[in-house]
Order: C-alpha cells, then sequence, then structure tokens
C-alpha cells in the first residue's frame, strides 16, 4: 500500500483500531499508525498533512 490508497489504510486502520475514534487521533500517531500497517510500504518522507487528512476522513465515512 501507499499512501495515495487512501481508503484502503482507512479499511484496515478501522480494523486495526475498532474502538478508535478517528476524530480523536492526532496526526502524529495516525502516522505511526499507517507506518505500522503490514502491508504499508512506502517512503515515509511522502506523508503530509494533506494526506494525512484524507486518510482521516475516509477512515470517520468507514466508521
Amino acid at each position: 500500500m501507499k499512501w495515495t490508497d487512501i481508503n484502503d489504510i482507512a479499511i484496515e486502520l478501522a480494523e486495526a483500531h475498532p474502538e478508535t475514534d478517528p476524530t480523536r487521533v492526532n496526526f502524529v500517531d495516525l502516522r505511526d499508525w499507517v507506518l505500522a500497517l503490514p502491508d504499508f510500504n512506502d517512503d515515509p518522507a511522502h506523508c503530509g498533512e494533506k494526506i494525512l487528512e484524507a486518510i482521516q476522513q475516509a477512515w470517520m465515512d468507514e466508521s
């Protein structure tokens, strides 16, 4: 998975953290959680605030 796989990341985060309210996750933790996903293999430097916002929004949509 890459940073651009927003929906796939959101689904995996929802499955990995089912009790977590995505609106309460700060971007530092969100980035760390994405990097920890087993299928994620993109460069950490390619992540920015807009990508994290999109992931958070997709995660909220999944919930």
